[in-house]
């Protein structure tokens, strides 16, 4: 189909696809299905892996008219690393083969994603990770530790970066793969966290065996493949798209209207800033979702995510103090495993103890700043003594 489409076609295209399924008479999953299958799941991709080769912001028409029709979604938070981070990655580097095995299921939510990057000594310094993978044949056989892994306990599929090369520097030895989790030698274990709860795992890799032909991208060249990952990331985290008032922020306003008798001058003026702030952030990135109709992702999407941990972060803490004693409360320490997170469904306390591993999770906010200061402001880089060093040579 021509990138010439406008929106009145995609207007068409939908409501034949409302004709056709209509939702209160289609089951989820086969709705889901029927609007991928009809490009309609993200417009820009390519015909026949969902999309219609048509421009990214007209996205925003087809979920417009599937909204006001009561249409299903895919339930975009629990499936947020594969639609966010899986996802263009597969379209960037992958074969037409694992393009047209992976993305329908990703995107209708039938597959759920994982992330395998981070290691116990590979964290902020990730292009030091030390998972091996050694081809045997056309096999790679995979040994090693990841950690921090959000929904490892509910992924069929990981994207995993390991060292295939010692022999070379940190960057230059790493290749990508997609790991099937439910394959012999994958051992998931929780990690309880501050909040109580245990969303992040850590994960242990004993003799895994990956086809070759679940690599992404040459071998060796694993560490370009992971920065169209974490470049969408930093956006999927930062950048998602919200109302005024939306998230934390609305939920601090609504408490300082309805309980006037929590207000002092101070609080008012912080929540005044922080209101602004947030605003302003809100609106950077919707500028910054309109930059990416024209191209992939930058350096951008560090400074959304770097601005999404901070303002959380005070917000929560400015509403526990807007509580005073109320805010010492915590409703549930029993262990889970959630399947998502839920920043504005639970109390105060919850909201302030998870803030806290907002500045750490998709990239510390040290990492990113360096980020913004190299690739946005163009200040001089950062000395890096280990950069034409052998990875085997390096001090550990």
């Amino acid at each position: 189909m021509s990138t010439a489409i406008d929106a009145a076609q995609i207007r068409r295209l939908t409501q034949d696809l409302l004709a056709a399924h209509p939702p209160a008479t289609t089951g989820r999953v086969e709705f889901l299905e029927a609007r991928f299958d009809a490009g309609l799941a993200w417009v820009h991709y390519p015909v026949g892996l969902g999309g219609l080769d048509a421009p990214r912001s007209l996205q925003s028409v087809v979920d417009a008219e599937l909204a006001a029709a009561g249409a299903p979604d895919n339930d975009p938070r629990r499936i947020g690393i594969g639609l966010g981070m899986a996802a263009p990655t597969i379209l960037g580097y992958g074969t037409e083969e694992q393009k047209k095995r992976f993305l329908r299921p990703l995107w209708v939510g039938e597959e759920v994603w994982c992330q395998l990057f981070s290691e116990p000594g590979a964290g902020s310094d990730l292009a030091a990770l030390g998972t091996r993978a050694v081809k045997d044949g056309d096999v790679w056989v995979v040994d090693g530790q990841k950690v921090w892994t959000s929904s490892a306990h509910l992924a069929r599929w990981a994207i995993l970066i390991a060292r295939t090369d010692p022999d070379v520097p940190k960057h230059r030895g790493i290749s990508y793969f997609i790991c099937d989790m439910a394959d012999p030698g994958v051992e998931v274990r929780p990690l309880r966290q501050i909040t109580g709860e245990a969303e992040f795992n850590e994960v242990f890799l004993t003799g895994v065996r990956i086809p070759d032909d679940r690599r992404l991208g040459a071998v060796g060249d694993g560490w370009k493949v992971a920065q169209t990952t974490l470049m969408n990331e930093r956006v999927s985290i930062g950048g998602s798209r919200i109302p005024r008032e939306g998230g934390m922020i609305g939920t601090v306003a609504k408490t300082w209207r309805e309980r006037p008798e929590l207000r002092t001058h101070d609080l008012h003026q912080r929540l005044l800033t922080l209101w602004v702030e947030a605003e302003v952030a809100r609106l950077t990135g919707e500028r910054l979702r309109q930059q990416l109709v024209a191209g992939q992702p930058g350096p951008e999407g560090s400074g959304m995510k770097l601005a999404f941990a901070r303002l959380n972060q005070e917000i929560s803490g400015l509403e526990l103090e807007l509580l005073g004693d109320e805010g010492l409360l915590y409703s549930d320490w029993t262990m889970s495993r959630p399947e998502l997170v839920d920043f504005t469904g639970r109390d105060a306390g919850y909201r302030y103890l998870r803030s806290k591993g907002n500045s750490i999770e998709g990239g510390t906010s040290e990492v990113l700043l360096n980020i913004v200061a190299e690739r946005v402001l163009g200040l001089p880089a950062e000395p890096r003594n280990d950069k034409d060093v052998a990875w085997k040579d390096l001090a550990r």
